[in-house]
């Protein structure tokens, strides 16, 4: 059964911590941070991937006016290499443009080439570098990705155009 692109659920939170746990063995999100993130409706958007009643991957959003940060993402180690990763950025995207964000950003940690490198592909360029951001004094490789300019209905072009 091919794997299922929804949004997340509080019911879901169990399962996707344990992911996370397992993911980020040293630092990950607490449960409670999972459950005070999607009580926060208005600024952001958390997505799972699940196959076969399994949650294989999840991602997490925030915006706020024109700005939309990247709060979490993770593939299980049996779904990597899927492109999982991808749809779940490329679905985070879609939400910041949809919520009219400028701007897309993510911290990474600096040892992980391949994160690096699926979201440079997507557009993501390094901005800066975050001394010791991560648990055990690994940096942060800060990306950012412009999104489009979009063009509102009541915008006008002066005649001169």
């Amino acid at each position: 059964m091919s794997p299922e692109l929804r949004r997340m659920t509080t019911d879901d939170i169990p399962a996707v911590h344990a992911l996370e746990t397992e993911l980020f063995p040293g630092d990950p999100w607490p449960l409670e941070g999972f459950v005070a993130e999607l009580e926060q409706i208005e600024t952001r958007d958390y997505w799972v991937y699940e196959a076969d009643g399994q949650i294989i991957g999840y991602a997490g959003l925030c915006t706020v006016a024109d700005f939309a940060d990247v709060q979490t993402i993770g593939v299980a180690p049996a779904a990597q290499g899927q492109g999982l990763g991808r749809k779940l950025m490329q679905t985070l995207i879609a939400r910041a443009q949809e919520r009219g964000a400028e701007q897309v950003m993510l911290e990474v940690r600096v040892d992980n080439p391949v994160a690096i490198g699926l979201y440079a592909s997507l557009g993501f360029e390094k901005i800066h570098i975050r001394p010791g951001y991560y648990k055990g004094g690994i940096d942060a490789q800060i990306m950012r990705l412009p999104l489009p300019l979009r063009v509102t209905a009541d915008a006008t072009l002066d005649e001169k155009d």
